[in-house]
Parts: C-alpha cells; structure tokens; sequence
C-alpha cells in the first residue's frame, strides 16, 4: 500500500503496480489533503457509516505534474481530472521476479518535490499461473444483486467485520503456490467495480484474512454525492480492465475467477475468446440460481472446448475441481 510525505498538505498515493521488465505498470492518485485513514476497527454502526462516508470526501488534485523513480530511471506524467495517474515503461535494467519499491514525486510549478509516495510493482517468472478474480461476491460477501443490503453491509461492517466466502481463502492460497515455490507466488490481479476509495479497506480485509497479496484494479474515484451509486460500473470497463493484464503479460497463461451475480460469465467468455490459449480454467460462483441456466449455455460458447471451467456455489468444489485438472496438488 502507498505511503504518502507527512510534511506536506498534497497526497500522492501509489497503488501495487505489476509487469515485466519490458512492460511495468503503476497507478495512483494525488489528493489536495490526505485521504481519510481508518485508525481502529469498532463494531460500532455509527462508527463504521461515518469511516465510509469520510472516505467519499476526497479532494484529487487534477493537471499536477508527477514523476515516478525506478532505480536510476525518471519519467513523468499528469494527473487526470480525477487526480489519477498512470506509469507505462520498459525498465533498463534487469528486474528479478518478487515485489519490487518503487517512488512517485508530486512536483510543484516549479519542478520542485511537493511529495512523495511509495509503493510496490509485481513481476512474475514468466513459468507462473496468473490468476484475475472478481472481489464482490466471488471472495468478499457483498450483496450485489440487492442495492439495499450491499450498501447495510457496506455502511454497518469494516474491513475485519466482513465476511469471505466459506474456504475462499483456502483455495486462495493453494493457487497462489500452485506449480511455484511460497517464495515467490503466483501473480493475483483482483479487478472490481468498486472504486478507489475502497482501496485500504479492500487491503486491509485481504490481509486480515489472509489472501494472497496481488494488484487491485478499481473503478474511478466518486466524491460523496455518488456515494449511493457505489459498485456500479459499466461492462465494458471491466472488460478493459482484464485485457489490459492480458496485454501485459504475454508468455502467461490465466485462471479467470468470479461469479454469476453480473457480468462475470460474459467478459471472461469474451476474454477466452479473444485470447483462446492463454486461458487456463474460468470459475464462476453461483450467487444467482435464476442465472444458472444463461452461465451454463455461456460457458459453453467457448471457442476453445480445452479451457476448463467450473460453476460452483461452494469452493470446497471448486478445490477438488483445481485438483483434478492438476492447477494444485
């Protein structure tokens, strides 16, 4: 997770980058004043809905000039009019597998360092599994299909308070060692809808529980206005998302895990289609009984009949199923 300069009132805050050394990549945010950190973790209501909110009063610092420090490389960009920033180089020197730091400097009108944020890139050997999940309602329980009940969660638990599906984590773990060795794990990339205000507590609940450290891929920034409307992004977006890690990664072959509550089963089939061998297995969980019948007949429009899948409602099919076509062991 991104730390940001105490000495200053602008926040650059660095999100887990991923890549190889041809193609890394690294995003984040500048805030005008500190986005709003949770120090304890109360099973109080009134406690937990004044944290979500708090965390919906951003304030990004849109057209500011950032510049990212590799090693001894330098490049440099500008904010969005969200205060998002985005990195895409070629490392000039070699660049091992594992979490590599990397540092963003805020410069100010005159090219002076305002401040600075630190954060971690991914590189995996290029012999690993690479794993896309969903979070909401693939991992985290969240409601998706009922606006009313996602938000109570939302608003009534926190990071420590919520709750992951029944052996996720379990499976989880077995994938993220799956044909490697626990030093250096399989590559995760958790793509939401939810967005980058969402960013800690997301962090800290997949700590807490003990999953596997990975890339977060969120949606835009909303200010407190939209905060009702949270969790909701177009299908298209997401589609991008998960193509953009495709892209960047080449020589590796995907499992593609999610569930059934919204568009999962469609952008992974067209996914697989547009790159029909470097998938390995997709997992759908099963939220929605009413669209079982539609995810089952999408599954089968796979062009390549080779890719395995899986429809689950409980992971602990969804391991047997990993063992059986030897993902783990």
């Amino acid at each position: 997770m991104g730390k940001a300069s105490e000495n200053y009132t602008n926040t650059v805050k660095i999100y887990h980058g991923y890549g190889h050394e041809q193609n890394l990549i690294l995003f984040g945010h500048v805030f005008s004043r500190k986005p709003f950190l949770r120090k304890k973790y109360s099973n109080n209501i009134f406690s937990n809905i004044i944290h979500i909110i708090k965390l919906f009063f951003v304030k990004p610092s849109p057209g500011v000039n950032v510049r990212l420090k590799w090693r001894e490389q330098f490049c440099t960009s500008t904010t969005t009019s969200d205060g998002f920033f985005k990195f895409e180089w070629q490392s000039d020197t070699k660049t091992s597998a594992g979490w590599h730091n990397v540092k963003v400097d805020l410069l100010n009108s005159l090219g002076d360092v305002a401040a600075t944020g630190e954060g971690e890139i991914f590189v995996p050997h290029v012999t690993q599994y690479a794993f896309i999940s969903d979070i909401d309602d693939t991992i985290l329980v969240s409601h998706s299909t009922s606006a009313a009940k996602r938000l109570r969660v939302l608003f009534t638990k926190n990071p420590r308070s919520r709750k992951a599906f029944e052996d996720v984590v379990k499976h989880y773990q077995l994938l993220s060692i799956a044909h490697t060795e626990p030093s250096v794990p399989n590559p995760f990339f958790y793509v939401s809808s939810s967005e980058w205000n969402l960013y800690n507590d997301l962090n800290e609940f997949f700590k807490h529980n003990g999953l596997p450290k990975g890339a977060f891929l969120l949606n835009e920034i909303k200010k407190w206005y939209q905060l009702f409307k949270t969790g909701k992004t177009k299908h298209q977006g997401k589609l991008i998302r998960v193509a953009r890690i495709m892209q960047a990664f080449p020589e590796q072959h995907f499992v593609l895990l999610g569930d059934n509550s919204q568009s999962d089963p469609e952008i992974y089939v067209s996914i697989a289609n547009k790159y029909p061998d470097k998938i390995a297995a997709i997992y759908i969980r099963i939220i929605s009984l009413k669209k079982k019948l539609i995810t089952e007949k999408r599954l089968t429009s796979l062009n390549n009949k080779a890719i395995h899948t899986c429809l689950f409602k409980y992971n602990e099919e969804a391991i047997k199923h990993s063992k059986d076509i030897g993902l783990i062991i």
